[in-house]
């Protein structure tokens, strides 16, 4: 058996064991990010399940990620959201491999998801940007030094050299932006630069983000990005800017007030979500 083969094999387990605890049909996963895991609390009918009843899936160690799914409704305007929310992910920092990083994500395929919706605890990199600020993700740079697509490719899940393009599906960003403008919630709309971590910036590599274009920052979502698009499952994506990076305030960088913030940020979190998905529509392939 060949890598690829023996990773897949890791993904239909878990996929098995999902399905096993309940999870049916998914209108729409939602990957919960740094103190946002919070919202998951609002599906109704809940159906839980630890991160460490899972085949395969790691039991995350950063504080703000609880690691585990909750599958369950929202309201919808016409009938029921289905929700699989993810409360936490698994962070390339904290010595996992790129396979592990995705493999949720992968799962999210084999269950048939329709749509993926990831957040993020992000810095603020442009200056018009303020503490608690939501950020609607329109790109991303890729600046960790790899891709989790490098290896055998798993031919079954997707193409050996995926588009790009559109990484972050318009129509699922042109759904966020209405409901900002429905909810009365202010959303910035930015590039988010992923860097490996797990320490924050330098002042001068900051400048440097900022001369290449990126408005936020963070240690996550890059990579489920490119295996969403790999696989040709629509995703979008939201920051909630918990700091202004390092150089811009004069003030040290703690994951503390990176809690801090979402925490304080979450009713706005909420309200726009809510809205997002009562309205919620997915493509159709």
């Amino acid at each position: 058996m060949n890598s690829a083969e023996a990773e897949l094999k890791k993904i239909k387990s878990a996929c098995q064991a999902i399905q096993k605890a309940g999870v049916g049909p998914i209108d729409v996963a939602l990957v919960l990010g740094s103190g946002l895991g919070d919202y998951a609390k609002n599906l109704k009918n809940p159906i839980s399940l630890s991160y460490t009843g899972i085949p395969h899936f790691e039991k995350p160690q950063v504080e703000g990620h609880a690691g585990q799914l909750i599958y369950g409704t929202l309201n919808h305007e016409k009938e029921p959201l289905r929700v699989l929310a993810l409360q936490g992910r698994f962070h390339f920092y904290e010595g996992h491999t790129l396979e592990t990083v995705i493999r949720p994500i992968r799962v999210l395929k084999l269950l048939e998801a329709k749509s993926i919706l990831v957040t993020n605890a992000a810095g603020g990199i442009n200056s018009t940007f303020s503490a608690g600020d939501l950020m609607l993700i329109e790109d991303h740079l890729n600046l960790t030094g790899d891709n989790p697509l490098v290896g055998p490719n798993l031919d079954s899940l997707g193409p050996r050299f995926p588009d790009l393009s559109r990484a972050y599906d318009p129509s699922l960003r042109n759904q966020v932006e209405a409901a900002a403008k429905e909810s009365g919630v202010s959303l910035q709309k930015g590039i988010y630069a992923g860097l490996k971590g797990p320490s924050y910036e330098t002042p001068a590599e900051v400048r440097m983000l900022r001369t290449l274009g990126a408005d936020a920052t963070g240690m996550s979502t890059v990579y489920e990005v490119i295996a969403a698009n790999h696989m040709g499952i629509p995703i979008c994506g939201i920051s909630c800017i918990t700091n202004l990076a390092a150089g811009m305030t004069g003030e040290p960088l703690s994951h503390l007030e990176v809690i801090e913030t979402t925490k304080r940020s979450y009713q706005t979190f909420a309200k726009l979500l809510d809205t997002l998905f009562y309205n919620w529509t997915v493509k159709t392939p």
